[in-house]
């Protein structure tokens, strides 16, 4: 089990870092005006326009909380007998996981709401499915993490 959880722990960690510099979706206005931004992109372009709020919420949720949960997994997995004495530590990666996944779901209201406007068409992206295995593989390493607590 314990290989089981470093495979998707270190897959969580590349998909992550590529989920974030990778484009998450293409916007072709007019079929020759094209943007394909992503969670860095966005994050920077918010905080250049002036939008800090929303720039920082973006930061806090689409970068620092899927950061501190693959952190938590990781010194779960590397330092169980220290990390995982305290069993709240699990459970907080599970709740970070579920709000790291809120992008996966924004990112699809926004190809929605520009597909059905009309003002856009909208693609998803690599860096979206990145980063939703990112999250999807941490969710499942922090699973077996839980899993293997209760039965030691």
């Amino acid at each position: 089990m314990r290989i089981a959880v470093a495979l998707l722990l270190l897959l969580a960690s590349i998909t992550f870092a590529l989920g974030i510099v990778l484009p998450i979706v293409r916007f072709e206005k007019l079929y020759f005006l094209s943007e394909t931004p992503s969670l860095i992109d966005l994050f920077t372009g918010l905080w250049n326009d002036g939008s800090w709020l929303v720039a920082v919420l973006v930061l806090i949720f689409s970068i620092l909380f899927p950061l501190l949960k693959l952190t938590i997994v990781f010194l779960a997995a590397i330092a169980p007998e220290t990390l995982v004495a305290h069993k709240s530590v699990l459970r907080h990666a599970g709740t970070l996981s579920k709000w790291s996944m809120m992008d996966v779901l924004l990112v699809a209201l926004v190809i929605f709401a520009a597909k059905t406007s009309g003002l856009a068409n909208a693609f998803t992206q690599p860096g979206l499915w990145f980063y939703a295995t990112s999250a999807i593989s941490g969710a499942f390493a922090a699973g077996l993490l839980k899993r293997q607590q209760k039965s030691d």
